[in-house]
């Protein structure tokens, strides 16, 4: 129903080009989402390598040390599972091959019910993104090209009175920036958002803390899927932590 919406809603009036409504922000928001389920299932079908960095500093907000880790996707069972080859230029350390190891003997041994529950685990992990045009007020700031690409930029500002129903809802109200939605088909091409409140989510298992800067960019594949390119996450200008992906099927 809501691919047939969209098609409907993204016809050209050719006699009667006056009865186009250009899409408000929360509009283009919302159709955006639809793509976002699609990628995600997209996702499951991909091979691509991680680069994680994570950098360490002291109470001067210097950098004590940094630890750089590589990890392949795997396709296992009907979707991907990270499995790290590389530590700080040499192998993972025993405690990551074991667990990575046990991960995926888990993955392999599923039982029909068993990844029943995984998926359905997965989809609320994910459910917090169904939520994002109800968590904010939207404002349109106009239009860019990037990587040779039109994208709508819109400007996000908590909703005052928001009450998430999802897991990682909750974090919404705590951020606010800007998303950037390719004009064309609605994908996300970058998010780009300070943190009011700290918080805690999956991918980051420090906390976030208030001042921080986080930045999500996304790829467009030739097939017209969008996968993560890069996660950035910065404090008092410097660089914390930086998770980049690349494809290879």
């Amino acid at each position: 129903m809501l691919l047939s919406f969209l098609i409907t809603s993204s016809t050209i009036l050719v006699a009667q080009p006056e009865l186009v409504a250009q899409p408000d922000g929360r509009e283009i928001v919302r159709r955006s989402i639809s793509i976002a389920d699609r990628n995600w299932k997209a996702r499951q079908s991909y091979t691509y390598t991680v680069r994680d960095e994570e950098r360490h500093l002291d109470s001067q907000g210097r950098v004590k040390f940094t630890d750089v880790d590589l990890s392949k996707a795997v396709l296992v069972n009907g979707g991907t599972i990270e499995q790290a080859f590389s530590h700080n230029g040499g192998p993972p350390t025993t405690a990551k091959r074991k667990k990575d190891e046990d991960s995926l003997q888990k993955r392999r041994g599923e039982t029909p019910c068993d990844r029943s529950a995984r998926l359905r685990e997965e989809r609320e992990d994910r459910a917090f993104i169904d939520e994002v045009p109800y968590a904010f007020n939207f404002r349109m700031l106009g239009e860019q090209d990037v990587r040779g690409r039109p994208a709508c930029i819109l400007e996000l500002t908590p909703k005052p009175g928001f009450h998430s129903r999802s897991k990682y809802g909750p974090l919404l109200s705590k951020v606010r920036g800007k998303i950037w939605v390719d004009s064309q088909d609605f994908g996300w091409v970058k998010v780009d958002v300070d943190v009011m409140e700290p918080f805690s989510m999956g991918l980051f298992l420090a906390r976030v803390q208030p001042g921080s800067h986080i930045m999500f960019e996304q790829v467009r594949l030739a097939d017209g899927v969008w996968l993560a390119d890069r996660i950035e996450i910065k404090a008092n200008a410097k660089i914390l932590f930086v998770r980049t992906t690349q494809c290879t099927s």
